[in-house]
């Protein structure tokens, strides 16, 4: 029998982002046609997904006047019954895939509504009315995943059916990636993935390792993602010339490459400041990190705490103190029988309650639902 054509569209995600690519792509691919639709694509990373490569600009307006085009030029022949949209700016060029009788996924990954004004680029006064405007046509014509509950607070007039799916760990991916807990204690090392900014807490945390150099002056960070902060502001952080050659900056870097660099660490980071939505929107490097069997150094948010303190995985501290941070630090390094009891913990945590599988079922459910509507 011939499988059901799906496709996923996206103007702005890597072409190995993990939820995208190896969790829904590939979660999907056992019972549909599965076509996705990225920036740069590499069609070797999933041989069961159809890869269509698209032009990456870092810019909306680009994205919106060249990449949304070429994609309706690119796709519509493809004719598919459900297309799966993970970027705002595409919402208006989704209706010319439902006018020929597709239904329409919106997913919801970011609450715009508390974050756009954090953002460097892509933040301008047109754009915020414009995505107010077609954000608001979604929720009517559209079907809508969120990756965290707390954006219903914001998403609460919904005409159709809805999904909360989270971006839990696929252990499969990370399972060539988890070693023994065995912390170098010569040479103590933290890991840490995900955008680097202000915003994420990385001026505490420059200002906590430098008080750790004083204890333990061999440590190494290793830090993977875009940085959001330039040079000059790096250098005007106090004290940063005492910590630089402990500091390990990668850039964005495929997880696969990345996570390599998470065996032996003493702790995976995770540390946000109460802006925007973080506050009630999980992190998915605390659950990664717990997947590896790290212990985790986590922001005090009372939803992290909800994990960390149940589950005895971590250290929960203030975003805003260093003397905090720097603490648990050191405590992770000093105590690792501790520490490695944590990362066990974590990982059972994970095993039992936070992977991808129970995701999975919910998108494989909510996509059989929207086509028996169709």
């Amino acid at each position: 029998m011939k499988k059901v054509r799906v496709l996923h569209i996206s103007t702005a995600h890597q072409p190995q982002d993990p939820r995208v690519v190896f969790k829904q792509c590939q979660t999907l691919s056992s019972s549909y046609e599965v076509f996705c639709a990225l920036p740069r694509a590499d069609p070797a990373v999933a041989p069961d997904v159809h890869f269509i490569s698209l032009p990456y600009y870092r810019r909306v307006i680009w994205r919106i006047l060249i990449t949304c085009p070429f994609i309706l030029l690119r796709c519509l022949w493809l004719r598919p019954q459900l297309v799966h949209v993970y970027v705002p700016e595409f919402i208006p060029f989704a209706y010319v895939f439902r006018f020929f009788g597709a239904q329409i996924i919106y997913e919801v990954q970011e609450n715009l509504y508390k974050k756009m004004h954090l953002k460097a680029i892509n933040k301008g006064y047109l754009l915020q009315r414009a995505f107010r405007y077609f954000d608001k046509l979604a929720r009517h014509h559209f079907y809508l995943i969120f990756t965290e509950h707390s954006y219903l607070d914001t998403y609460n007039q919904l005409d159709k059916p809805y999904a909360v799916i989270y971006n839990y760990p696929l252990l499969s991916f990370l399972e060539p990636f988890r070693t023994p807990y065995q912390p170098n204690e010569e040479q103590p090392s933290f890991f840490y993935i995900g955008w680097l900014s202000f915003e994420r807490a990385f001026d505490t945390l420059v200002s906590s390792l430098v008080r750790l150099k004083t204890t333990h002056p061999t440590f190494v960070v290793h830090l993977f993602g875009r940085r959001t902060f330039t040079d000059a502001n790096l250098d005007k952080l106090a004290h940063v010339d005492q910590i630089r050659d402990n500091l390990r900056f990668y850039g964005y870097k495929d997880q696969r490459i990345a996570f390599s660099y998470a065996a032996g660490a003493t702790a995976g980071l995770a540390l946000l400041k109460p802006v925007g939505d973080y506050p009630e929107s999980y992190t998915t490097k605390l659950f990664e990190y717990m997947a590896l069997g790290l212990p985790v150094i986590t922001s005090d948010f009372p939803l992290y705490r909800n994990i960390v303190d149940r589950h005895n995985c971590g250290i929960c501290v203030s975003p805003h103190k260093p003397a905090q941070i720097a603490d648990a630090l050191a405590y992770l390094i000093e105590h690792p029988d501790n520490a490695r009891l944590m990362g066990m913990q974590g990982r059972k945590a994970v095993e039992q309650f936070y992977n991808w599988t129970s995701e999975a079922n919910k998108l494989l459910s909510f996509y059989k639902l929207i086509l028996s509507r169709a």
